[in-house]
């Protein structure tokens, strides 16, 4: 028997959220058991608790978009009992069963090793959102931006824009934090930020073309803010987007891509080649101290990851927040 967060749907069509004892036999029929030893609570995550967002395709369901732990058993020579492994994407917490459990059990393909020196937990604090971050990051330096550059980062006290402004410090840009959130100018300085703006003249309508300012934007709000970002970036600048907090819509013209040469990069997490995977954890390994992330991640058990999503959807959250699903 395991606990594991279970999600059903009433039938109202409300979301049940219970943590239940479960038996392995209720764990789909896939490859690899793992022994989960920590997983995040995420913005996904906490609309699949909430049911505040059309986020479960599968039910019931065990939520939690990303898991590190250890291979408990295998039925495919590639993993063996007793390795450390990670897994993010995949639709896991979507479609598949996922991390807020104390046992999983995933397709071996979906597996990675822990780099060397990352600890379970330290794989979490990164998780989905640093991961999602080491991509954006990935896609401005590969577009051939330049230590010194500035770089917008948008969203920025949340956990992808935390790990980003700290990612992007460490390798030598120019990072300006986007935030609504004043108070915590001091958190996001000391991640690595050389500049704190309010958020609130990128959140409304501007104009297609706005003076240039950024070199870069790692963007996680969408909307209105993606649009502005785009319409001051330098020419031939770059632009990754990874999230939709702000909304979905991209009220925007061409302006930005056919008279400055803008590039905007669509960031997809979830079905990402497992090359890209293995850099973007070795990236993250590498510039990264366990230290900053101690930093930005706070930790919750098991037992309270249910009452805590609606705190993350409020916006009362800041940074990473790993779920310890031994308590």
């Amino acid at each position: 028997m395991f606990k594991a967060i279970l999600l059903q749907r009433a039938q109202d069509k409300s979301t049940l959220a219970q943590l239940q004892d479960l038996d392995d036999s209720q764990l789909p029929d896939r490859a690899v058991t793992v022994q989960v030893e920590y997983s995040t609570l995420n913005f996904k995550d906490a609309l699949a608790i909430t049911g505040r967002g059309a986020v479960v395709r599968q039910w019931p369901l065990v939520p939690g978009i990303d898991l590190a732990g250890v291979v408990h058993a295998s039925s495919d020579p590639l993993w063996q009992p007793g390795q450390r492994v990670v897994v993010t994407g995949w639709e896991l917490g979507e479609r598949h069963w996922g991390g807020l459990g104390q046992r999983a059990r995933v397709e071996a393909d979906w597996l990675l090793a822990l780099p060397p020196g990352l600890s379970t937990r330290d794989a979490m604090a990164l998780g989905t959102a640093g991961f999602t971050a080491a991509l954006c990051v990935m896609a401005l330096r590969k577009h051939g931006l330049q230590a010194g550059d500035e770089v917008l980062v948008t969203g920025s006290a949340g956990g992808v824009g935390s790990i980003a402004i700290a990612l992007l410090a460490s390798l030598g840009y120019r990072v300006v934090a986007s935030t609504g959130r004043p108070q915590e100018s001091d958190y996001l300085r000391d991640l690595g930020a050389a500049e704190v703006i309010d958020r609130q003249p990128l959140g409304e309508p501007g104009k297609p073309l706005q003076a240039e300012r950024w070199a870069g934007v790692v963007d996680t709000v969408g909307s209105h803010t993606l649009a502005n970002a785009c319409a001051q970036t330098r020419f031939h600048g770059a632009v990754a987007a990874c999230g939709l907090a702000q909304g979905g819509d991209f009220p925007s013209t061409v302006m930005p891509f056919i008279l400055r040469g803008v590039t905007l990069y669509g960031i997809n997490s979830v079905f990402t080649p497992n090359d890209q995977r293995a850099l973007a954890w070795a990236l993250l390994a590498q510039h990264i101290t366990p230290a900053r992330l101690q930093s930005l991640t706070t930790e919750i058990g098991l037992s309270e990851a249910i009452a805590y999503a609606p705190r993350l959807l409020a916006g009362e959250v800041r940074g990473r927040t790993v779920v310890d699903v031994s308590r």
